[in-house]
């Protein structure tokens, strides 16, 4: 393997004199098409192939192996904050192949690192396959817009798509606030200024407070993680900005809850009133193995109204999904029928599609009348 290079102090390292020993991995992690790389101290190198785990031919990794591939690309402050607080993120670039971003913890079994790869080509809403209704996102003025789903569904790749369509086709200043940067934008006929967590500012909320001091239009806030940045989230959208924001929820009326539930129950009646008024849309995705190789999403999609409004700042979130079921005609998804909709393009299978879905027993009796059984979640008592 090629030598270590030596180490830089940017949140986004790049090659020095020929490479790092961690390159040929990260090169062999692109060329088969994987979407992660894990590097566990006491197991060999592992790369997620569509959403499966597959052992590369290496040695079992030691302490010697995991300081050799890691420490080289790992800033110096965040190599020891590393040591000190057991993670650390930022992103690394091996040009000419992808920016990864970077996870390192520390586990019972030892040390660990994943990889992710951050495609160099922001790809657009159709070429991610996603509902052209998706489109309608590109066209909002202000509000709050936040896409949501688990960790590793895509959704910096969507918003990326998202704020890329409009950088070329709006004039804005769009600020984006990550931890780390993941996709880099160009300037087109927008200004994109993009603040790293870390390098560039101690926090999100600190970030996000100093934004709206710089003549955005709108901000994108890569995780909306705490009390602190989501009450400046809603804020900043109250006072007429566009605010792209990311949850880890699967479905639209559960992201109304989660922000709502973030607040102390004093405060959640004022909070239903101002999401009544700023939410615009909210895009849930989930990733499922395509039949042929490969991942497919599979998406919600709610857009704001004045009937959302009222079921928000009455407190029925219980009947947003309804609401998404009944508003086909503004070009609403709701999961569920996204689900059936791969079913029946044959694109994921029966079992695939019922263990995401939100309504486990409407989806188990539709998949009946098409003759898929689908065991039961239940289990017997001994």
């Amino acid at each position: 393997m090629s030598g270590v290079g030596g180490q830089t102090r940017d949140a986004t390292t790049t090659l020095v004199g020929g490479g790092n020993r961690i390159d040929r991995f990260l090169r062999l992690m692109n060329d088969r098409g994987a979407s992660d790389l894990h590097l566990p101290v006491g197991r060999p190198p592992i790369l997620r192939l569509h959403g499966r785990l597959e052992p590369v031919r290496y040695r079992i990794l030691d302490d010697t192996d995991f300081e050799r591939l890691v420490q080289p690309i790992t800033p110096e402050r965040l190599w020891k904050r590393y040591l000190d607080e057991g993670d650390c993120d930022y992103a690394y670039e091996v040009p000419g192949v992808a920016r990864f971003r970077v996870n390192l913890f520390k586990q019972v079994r030892g040390r660990g690192a994943v990889f992710r790869i951050i495609p160099t080509k922001i790809m657009s809403i159709d070429q991610l396959g996603l509902p052209r209704a998706c489109n309608k996102l590109t066209q909002i003025d202000s509000g709050l817009v936040l896409v949501t789903g688990p960790t590793g569904s895509g959704k910096s790749t969507t918003l990326a798509a998202i704020i890329d369509a409009m950088n070329s086709t709006r004039s804005m200043h769009f600020i984006t606030i990550e931890d780390p940067i993941e996709f880099v934008h160009n300037n087109q006929q927008s200004l994109v200024t993009q603040r790293e967590i870390g390098q560039h500012s101690l926090s999100f909320a600190e970030a996000l407070k100093a934004a709206v001091r710089e003549d955005p239009d709108s901000i994108l806030i890569g995780e909306m993680r705490d009390l602190e940045t989501i009450t400046m989230a809603l804020t900043a959208a109250e006072t007429g900005l566009l605010v792209f924001g990311t949850l880890h929820t699967n479905s639209a009326g559960k992201t109304v809850d989660r922000i709502i539930n973030v607040f102390p129950t004093d405060a959640q009646d004022g909070v239903r009133g101002v999401m009544s008024a700023v939410l615009k849309s909210v895009l849930s995705q989930q990733l499922l193995p395509r039949k042929q190789g490969g991942r497919v999403a599979a998406v919600e999609l709610m857009f704001g109204s004045s009937a959302l409004s009222a079921l928000i700042r009455e407190g029925k979130t219980h009947q947003v999904s309804g609401y998404v079921k009944q508003g086909k005609a503004l070009g609403m998804i709701a999961m569920d029928h996204s689900l059936r909709k791969l079913v029946i393009d044959d694109v994921v299978d029966a079992a695939a599609a019922m263990e995401k879905a939100l309504d486990k027993d409407e989806m188990r009796g539709w998949l009946l009348e098409r003759g898929v059984d689908v065991p039961s979640d239940d289990v017997e008592p001994e």
